[in-house]
């Protein structure tokens, strides 16, 4: 009797063991499978927000702008530009995050578009050009935030910089910036929308 008594604890215990390592187990597991989701998510959020972006900044010089005639409105579609490129690259990095082909980086514009610039434009044939114009916008942005003095003239935005050189920019020069824009995200979103049936 005690030694069937003894037989039955210790397949007891044994259970126990079996059903606690299983469950270390499946914990490790869901959580590889969370941090996959959840860069995976990361990817697709800054691409739609992308879209968001590029689509308010379009809307403002081609539908606000033309009734309200306010050239700080031209600032603003530039702002909203830079965000949607840069959301852009950031979906493009994070995608390459997710499959492990780029290591962790800095959340910071330098970083990250140095990174990008160095480990995917040429990966994905992404003309400079369009690093370029993403460069330019965000150099107009920090001109705005750092200038003593700003006016409009004949439907220009004038950006007055410390060393008293001015940057003028017009309705057209945006509309330009935004159609270069365009190719870029759209560019981008096909790259990062190639992978995402794997994880379905």
């Amino acid at each position: 009797m005690l030694d069937s008594n003894a037989s039955h604890y210790s397949c007891g215990e044994d259970f126990i063991l079996l059903l606690a390592k299983f469950t270390v187990y499946f914990i490790k597991i869901f959580k590889l499978i969370s941090t996959i989701d959840g860069l995976m998510e990361k990817f697709q959020e800054l691409r739609n927000a992308a879209m968001k972006k590029l689509q308010l900044a379009d809307h403002i010089i081609t539908m606000t702008y033309p009734l309200v005639k306010d050239s700080r409105l031209l600032l603003s579609s530039i702002e909203n530009l830079f965000l949607a490129m840069s959301y852009s690259m950031g979906s493009v990095l994070h995608y390459e995050l997710t499959f492990k082909r780029i290591p962790p980086f800095p959340d910071n514009f330098a970083s990250k578009f140095g990174l990008f610039r160095d480990k995917c434009a040429k990966k994905y044939n992404i003309p400079d050009e369009q690093l370029k114009i993403m460069k330019e916008l965000r150099e107009i942005i920090i001109a705005h935030k750092k200038s003593p003095v700003e006016f409009s003239r004949k439907e220009k935005f004038v950006i007055c910089e410390d060393n008293y050189r001015m940057r003028a920019i017009s309705p057209n020069e945006v509309k330009t910036y935004i159609e270069k824009a365009k190719l870029f995200i759209k560019g981008v979103t096909t790259i990062v929308s190639k992978g995402e049936t794997i994880f379905r």
